[in-house]
């Protein structure tokens, strides 16, 4: 797909919620989009998830991208210093119609803020899974697989449109100029080497990953993943949040 990197410069905010969860291929297109990006790291010491440092104000920026997070929606105890003002943050951005564009933990804080729900999945899913497209769905949905790294699921709002969704889980919502998605779109080999790196052992022996074999399988769809979040990005820029442009 072919786009015009021609536009109004734009400044993106993006919410980074730990150092190993950047806004990778994302962020990438949004750059060669023309955008200018923020990003900020919610919390940088995995052990301590209360100590966080506070975001720039979302109405100073054009675009809000919210990234995942190694912490749950479902245990809002744990980081109860920053997740509230968060969620009301999102609700006051999408309330007043500024685009939000949420990944994994991203796309459960926005069904959250909006009166969905997060809950812990019966299925985890880590690793490559298909998507379905329901009505709605940019064409690159059902050109999978994506990547998943996700405990928990969310069910949308009803102010939601379900754009995609697998046997496990929603997988894409749209509710006005914002979306959110439950895969990880923005991934490629750096990426997941942070989320192997900052993952312990133990955790990785749990679920069955093999780090070598996951990275190697990274290695081979990274070009076609990349494609397909690019164009997912020049979907919702084009199509949700500045369809006018």
């Amino acid at each position: 797909m072919v786009r015009s990197v021609s536009q109004p410069v734009r400044r993106a905010l993006v919410i980074a919620h730990e150092p190993d969860g950047p806004s990778g291929q994302v962020g990438i297109r949004l750059a060669e989009r023309g955008y200018h990006l923020h990003t900020h790291v919610v919390t940088d010491d995995y052990d301590r998830p209360q100590a966080f440092i506070p975001w720039p104000a979302f109405e100073d920026f054009d675009l809000i991208v919210v990234m995942g997070s190694i912490r749950s929606l479902t245990d809002k105890d744990q980081i109860s210093s920053w997740i509230h003002n968060e969620i009301a943050d999102i609700r006051a951005a999408i309330e007043r119609n500024q685009p939000v564009l949420g990944v994994c933990f991203g796309g459960q804080l926005i069904a959250d803020a909006m009166g969905g729900s997060v809950e812990v999945s019966p299925t985890i899913e880590v690793g490559w899974y298909d998507v379905e497209p329901l009505d709605g769905a940019p064409d690159v949905i059902g050109d999978g697989p994506w990547f998943e790294w996700h405990h928990d699921r969310f069910h949308p709002p009803p102010s939601a449109e379900v754009l995609g969704r697998n046997e496990s889980s929603t997988q894409l919502i749209r509710i006005g100029r914002s979306v959110g998605t439950q895969f990880h779109p923005e991934v490629d080999v750096p990426h997941v080497e942070g989320f192997l790196r900052d993952s312990p052992p133990t955790y990785l022996d749990e679920v069955g990953i093999i780090a070598d074999d996951m990275i190697a399988e990274m290695r081979k769809r990274q070009a076609a993943n990349s494609r397909r979040c690019h164009d997912l990005v020049d979907w919702y820029l084009d199509e949700v949040a500045f369809p006018a442009d």
